[in-house]
């Protein structure tokens, strides 16, 4: 894991501190294709030829350049409403009471389809432990619903273009770079929000800290505490055996 990974693991732990009315600033360099794909506000679908090119040559050339994140994460899950791969109206209130890991994503970046398998894993392993993984696809539904059937995805996918857009600023992330993944406690309180593509050690990490804080083992301050002290753990590890 290269030193972009490095610096995407402190952004995230920095985000986890970034908290309850304090805005925070964090520039952070994503590589297209590699671990995150930056989208403009407003535009849902439309990648730029830079984001799909997939060989190393051109990762190396053609990086995205600094993004600076401006980070603003609520309290508690914020209430909204998308669109189904049934194209019916859904929403998270089927699954109050569960923990939840909603992963924001789009259908032409290249670390967030790198990044379903482990979501599938996660989800199939940690739903009877009452998780369970939510996609938010910023992008058509019809690309979506075909996106969903080649990759099989067995996790609940909502949809949306600029409403889904809107709900990403609702978690506080107004300049969107996908993917990222918002982690629930099963009271609804945000308890951690990860930017850019999720590893094994990573999710491992935070769903137990998570589990312990339903459990009532750890208070909710220091469930932040741990993950972000976790979290720069392992990217320190990351950057010293780059």
């Amino acid at each position: 894991m290269n030193r972009t990974a490095a610096i995407l693991g402190a952004v995230a732990t920095a985000a986890v501190a970034g908290w309850a009315g304090q805005r925070l600033y964090s520039a952070y360099a994503l590589r297209a294709g590699e671990h995150g794909v930056a989208v403009p506000v407003g535009e849902a679908s439309a990648p730029i030829a830079a984001d799909l090119r997939a060989n190393a040559g051109d990762r190396a050339a053609n990086a995205a350049g600094d993004i600076v994140a401006s980070v603003k994460i609520p309290e508690r899950l914020p209430q909204f409403t998308l669109t189904g791969l049934d194209g019916k109206p859904a929403s998270l209130a089927p699954l109050r009471g569960r923990s939840l890991i909603i992963n924001f994503l789009a259908t032409w970046c290249a670390p967030c389809r790198e990044e379903i398998p482990l979501l599938q894993s996660v989800n199939a392993a940690w739903r009877p432990r009452n998780f369970v993984v939510v996609g938010v696809a910023v992008d058509h539904r019809a690309d979506v619903a075909r996106f969903a059937a080649r990759l099989k995805i067995a996790y609940p996918l909502m949809s949306g273009e600029q409403d889904a857009l809107d709900v990403a600023s609702a978690f506080g992330v107004v300049n969107p770079a996908f993917p990222f993944t918002v982690f629930s406690d099963d009271r609804g309180r945000i308890v951690a929000l990860y930017l850019g593509e999720l590893r094994e050690p990573q999710i491992r990490l935070i769903l137990t800290v998570v589990e312990d804080l339903n459990a009532d083992r750890i208070a909710l301050p220091a469930a932040r505490h741990e993950i972000e002290h976790g979290l720069r753990n392992l990217a320190a590890k990351s950057a010293t055996s780059a």
